[in-house]
């Protein structure tokens, strides 16, 4: 009675009732004097063939292959790159020219095609946005650093180790038998920051000694060794507030 939405409540049968028509049949309905009739004097068996539904999406005529990835492979990406050689030989068998649709719907239903949908839709967006706004990062850090170093040059330098974060990153994967999903995408645009930070404070270091008087080779081995801790210390705090993502 004090509930704000309406309870459905359903009837039925008992599961051993179920099985055929005679406990439906046995059913009594009351008429206008109040005598009760049973359903089986009212109705007729008739065996058809039921209609199949029919599904649209977007306008189209469409088809619903639904399934779910969970336990040991949980990306969605990994299982569909399995599904995708065996899909292409099953419509080769048949003679069919299948296209597939990534993150945009067939333009019209008079070709047959495959549209990886639902959760991958999302992965695959996911994946693309991550890795545009990646590349006008860089481009916008490469700006600011030329103007800060008024050269060309050297920010190419600075940004020269952003790929060896990979060598960290997907070794980790392995070792752990953990799949590369949107989560670790963001974790290498992290170490990618990182990486940049700390190459800028090298190099600018490394500078201030060179202005000083100081020879190339001495002026690297001296940014290496003072500017260590610091890194290391800031590197290792981005460590413990990211590791609470492992858990």
């Amino acid at each position: 009675e004090d509930a704000q939405e309406p309870v459905e409540i359903y009837l039925r049968l008992a599961e051993d009732k179920r099985r055929d028509l005679s406990s439906v049949r046995k059913i009594s309905l009351l008429s206008r004097n109040g005598t009760p009739i049973p359903i089986g004097d009212l109705t007729r068996k008739e065996t058809l063939q039921a209609d199949e539904p029919i599904y649209h999406k977007n306008l189209q005529t469409a088809s619903y292959v639904i399934a779910d990835v969970a336990g040991r492979q949980e990306s969605p990406v990994y299982a569909i790159l399995k599904l995708r050689k065996q899909i292409k030989e099953l419509a080769k068998t048949e003679g069919i020219d299948l296209k597939e649709y990534f993150a945009s719907q067939p333009k019209t239903s008079l070709e047959w095609a495959l549209k990886w949908d639902g959760e991958w839709h999302v992965t695959y967006e996911v994946f693309r946005d991550l890795g545009v706004a990646f590349a006008l990062v860089l481009i916008l850090i490469y700006i600011l650093v030329v103007g800060w170093f008024k050269s060309f040059s050297i920010p190419l330098v600075i940004m020269v180790p952003i790929p060896l974060t990979l060598v960290g990153i997907l070794p980790g994967h392995w070792l752990m038998g953990a799949f590369f999903t949107a989560t670790s995408m963001i974790g290498f645009i992290a170490g990618a920051g990182i990486v940049v930070r700390n190459s800028i404070i090298l190099v600018d270091f490394i500078q201030l000694r060179l202005k000083e008087g100081m020879e190339l080779k001495e002026a690297v081995i001296d940014a290496g060794a003072i500017r260590f801790r610091p890194m290391l210390l800031t590197a290792a705090a981005v460590v413990a507030g990211a590791g609470v993502i492992l858990f």
